[in-house]
């Protein structure tokens, strides 16, 4: 199975991971402000797969059959020096390091313990899930799923987000991916504990974990283990939500250049 990628530049220095429901559509915006900055890097923005344009891939849907796609592409289009994952993608990230180190990973605003420790995010992906489980596709009109998911409480901004994620059919709008493989790559999201891998890397891996400062996927709990670090480096982006690289992209730009490898 081939990801589906577009690349900014020539050679794919970076790969960038996004969430859940997202695609690498979502970070073009940052990365080109990114490779503004550092034209002589190329960046690889990345459907993770059963999302964008990517195939849905083979049961069984985890955090590290994503990783693995991911060792499978750069075997293919070459090994990037940097990993950045967002969310989701975050864990990705660490899982897809563990197998094949980068030369710096970065993960943004991704706890890396279960989400048992606050079952109310557990609940609010859920409910996301469930509402799109209740759409009634295909749609007429793209505009048709804002005003849906607007009816039953979201914003405007979290609805119009979601349509990214509509492909025309024959007979209307329909989803691009499998609800069902969402569902099981959440879950295992949920379940995997990363910690270990944070509190003692191996050697040779360089991880940054990236804290939105008022992002509300922290526990007081997992925010104290966080700061308890002493083999990763950890920052807090300030001014920003959980979705960083839209609330402060200039920050997390210059915290990103600022800590890049010569």
């Amino acid at each position: 199975m081939q990801l589906h990628y577009s690349l900014l530049g020539k050679y794919p220095n970076i790969f960038i991971l996004h969430g859940i429901l997202g695609s690498g559509q979502n970070w073009r915006t940052f990365a080109r402000k990114l490779q503004s900055r550092l034209p002589q890097l190329g960046i690889a923005l990345i459907d993770l797969r059963n999302h964008g344009r990517s195939p849905r891939g083979a049961s069984p849907h985890t955090l590290r059959a994503c990783a693995e796609d991911l060792i499978r592409l750069s075997a293919d289009i070459g090994e990037p020096d940097i990993v950045i994952g967002h969310s989701f993608g975050g864990k990705v990230a660490l899982e897809f390091s563990a197998l094949e180190p980068p030369v710096q990973t970065w993960v943004l605003d991704a706890p890396p313990g279960t989400l048992s420790e606050k079952p109310e995010d557990q609940s609010e992906v859920l409910r996301v899930i469930q509402s799109l489980r209740s759409v009634p596709t295909p749609l007429e009109k793209r505009k048709d799923l804002i005003d849906i998911l607007m009816v039953q409480g979201f914003s405007r901004a979290i609805a119009q987000w979601l349509t990214t994620n509509l492909t025309k059919g024959s007979d209307g709008y329909i989803w691009r991916f499998d609800l069902k493989i969402i569902e099981e790559l959440i879950q295992d999201y949920f379940q995997r504990d990363l910690w270990p891998m944070v509190e003692n890397p191996m050697p040779a891996l360089d991880i940054h974990i990236v804290r939105a400062q008022n992002s509300d996927r922290w526990t007081p709990e997992s925010i104290h283990r966080l700061q308890a670090l002493e083999q990763c480096s950890v920052h807090r982006l300030p001014h920003a939500g959980h979705w960083v690289h839209v609330d402060n992209p200039q920050g997390l730009c210059n915290l990103l250049i600022r800590h890049f490898p010569s």
